[in-house]
């Protein structure tokens, strides 16, 4: 299976946590701490599976996501949200054509590991 994770969180414990299950399973994961350093690494050709936070300061994932699909930067990757949000907020329903899931936290390890692999799959 080839591609690549990319974990946005500004919570570098959620980071650590989730590059340790990743790693543990083989799979290549890249954490960034900001929705301005994701744009930049899909910018420097990353191509994957994107796990986004929504609430972080300054850009928060929705609009990230917003950035990413301005600037053209979607194709190739898959974008799931990984939230303490129980519920969607009403931007998702303007963007829900760019994110395939809606994944809490806490989240079950093994069933994470699942689906980000399932879309994984998909990129091949």
């Amino acid at each position: 299976m080839k591609g690549k994770v990319m974990m946005v969180d500004d919570d570098p414990d959620i980071l650590t946590t989730v590059r340790t299950i990743f790693e543990s399973e083989g799979l290549d994961i890249l954490t960034v701490g900001s929705g301005k350093e994701c744009v930049n690494e899909l910018k420097r050709g990353f191509k994957g599976v994107i796990l986004m936070d929504i609430m972080m300061p300054r850009m928060d994932g929705w609009d990230t996501i917003q950035a990413i699909v301005d600037e053209g930067l979607i194709e190739g990757n898959i974008i799931s949200m990984l939230t303490a949000k129980d519920t969607p907020d009403p931007i998702m329903e303007e963007l829900a054509e760019n994110v395939v899931d809606y994944i809490t936290k806490p989240f079950d390890t093994d069933e994470l590991i699942s689906t980000v692999k399932e879309y994984l799959s998909y990129l091949d």
